[in-house]
């Protein structure tokens, strides 16, 4: 039995832990979990659960449904907030199919295969997603718990309170956090995570949403990852931060260079900037995704790079001396409600496919685009992201980088899917067209 495996077993009889819950997603990025008991444990370690895929977003048709869920023993964490007894702990689980080989249609597999991929280039892919979300009364409306505004110190106040409960609980669970704030929107808050390698940080990203909400839970209040819940009002992102690094060294880095850039860094950052159009649908995939998507709230929609300019798709943050590993770019138009595992696997795939093509960077534009009128948008090549999930989709069903990074099996159903999402939100007759047209009609 391998080390990892003992150390589980040894870790759940320690610890009293009488139920195992294993954590895998759906293709659009939903939590799944069933239990085990201690009982099971071993066995499961070996050989794995069996379970029925035909109900699984994504997943199996219904005649070839039987999955295996493989646990993966690194990612054995005890879950603070149940009771002290019969503890309960989770792992995550890699889908199988029954003969034993990897499932296609596993989010986690697909955001696997890319970091294998960016190995045989000797890279190591580093993540750190900034995760933005609302607290609200209940789930039944967007009354919020404070009036705050970014950075704004709220003394005795329960969203605070709820912060602070959620870090904690994090650190529990062996999630290294840098910081938390207030941000800009009424009751918005933000958990920022130590950045980590690519799959590591999707899992850490899946149970530090899990993490918000339980903790906001207990407390009687409602916290949610919805990109644009509150009109007029600035939506929730997920900035990525990403970096790609060989050895100990960040392949970013150059220090002859004017922006501390290496030819590497510049051409991942080509590449992300190339083919955003492409794989827009998946780090902003819901319906609502696009309502956050707009000029002047933050939520950048041209796509340019800079240094200090954050109205540009990519930053890349100034260097300071001595702090070379720091070196990266970051993508700020991913929102908190995507699957980490398909959205890290289309940025990772876009910045490699720039990599391997020598694309080139265009110059920086450090002035407010938002400020910009079209001509002058023109004038400097400055293209917009989609509107619409529509538009989004059908930008995606044409990119070969999309669909080679997820491959044919998922590809084909996050893009059916999105296209029943948009087909129902087209014919849904909304409040505003009953308050604007019905009177005058």
């Amino acid at each position: 039995m391998s080390n990892a495996k003992e150390h589980v077993l040894k870790s759940a009889r320690d610890n009293d832990v009488r139920f195992i819950r294993f954590w895998f997603t759906d293709v659009l990025g939903v939590l799944k979990s069933f239990a085990v008991t201690r009982d099971e444990l071993e066995t499961a370690l070996d050989e794995g659960m069996g379970f029925d895929g035909s109900s699984i977003e994504g997943f199996a048709r219904i005649f070839e449904s039987d999955m295996i869920a493989m646990p993966d023993p690194s990612t054995f964490q005890i879950l603070p907030w149940r009771p002290a007894e019969d503890r309960v702990a989770r792992m995550f689980c890699d889908i199988l199919e029954p003969d034993g080989t990897p499932y296609k249609g596993c989010p986690r597999g697909a955001l696997r295969r890319m970091t294998e991929k960016a190995k045989k280039k000797e890279y190591t892919a580093y993540f750190g997603p900034e995760l933005e979300y609302f607290y609200f009364k209940d789930d039944k409306g967007t009354e919020g718990l404070d009036k705050g505004g970014y950075f704004d110190l709220t003394p005795l106040d329960v969203a605070s309170d709820l912060r602070r409960q959620t870090v904690l609980t994090l650190e529990k669970m062996g999630i290294k956090v840098e910081y938390s704030h207030h941000e800009v929107a009424p009751s918005q808050h933000e958990i920022d995570l130590r950045f980590d390698e690519a799959l590591a940080m999707a899992d850490k990203a899946m149970t530090y949403r899990l993490v918000v909400k339980e903790v906001a839970m207990q407390h009687g209040v409602y916290a949610t990852f919805m990109p644009k819940p509150i009109f007029g009002e600035n939506g929730s992102g997920m900035h990525a931060h990403q970096s790609l690094f060989r050895g100990k060294s960040n392949a970013f880095y150059d220090a002859s260079d004017k922006y501390h850039l290496s030819k590497e860094g510049k051409a991942y950052i080509a590449g992300l900037l190339k083919h955003a159009r492409e794989y827009t649908s998946v780090i902003c995939q819901w319906v609502n995704s696009y309502k956050r998507l707009v000029p002047g709230y933050e939520a950048p929609v041209y796509i340019s790079w800079a240094r200090r300019n954050r109205s540009a798709l990519v930053r890349v943050p100034m260097y300071k001396p001595g702090k070379e590993k720091a070196t990266r770019c970051e993508l700020r138009c991913p929102d908190p409600a995507c699957n980490p595992y398909l959205a890290f696997t289309v940025m990772l795939a876009a910045g490699l496919k720039g990599i391997e093509g020598n694309y080139q960077l265009a110059d920086p534009i450090e002035e407010d685009i938002f400020e910009m009128t079209p001509a002058e948008r023109r004038e400097h090549g400055i293209t917009e992201l989609p509107g619409s999930l529509y538009e989004a989709v059908c930008e995606t069903e044409k990119s070969a980088v999309v669909r080679e990074a997820l491959g044919d099996h998922i590809f084909e159903k996050f893009i059916e899917n999105k296209h029943i999402e948009w087909d129902k939100y087209r014919t849904h007759i909304s409040q505003y067209e009953i308050k604007h047209y019905l009177p005058r009609m």
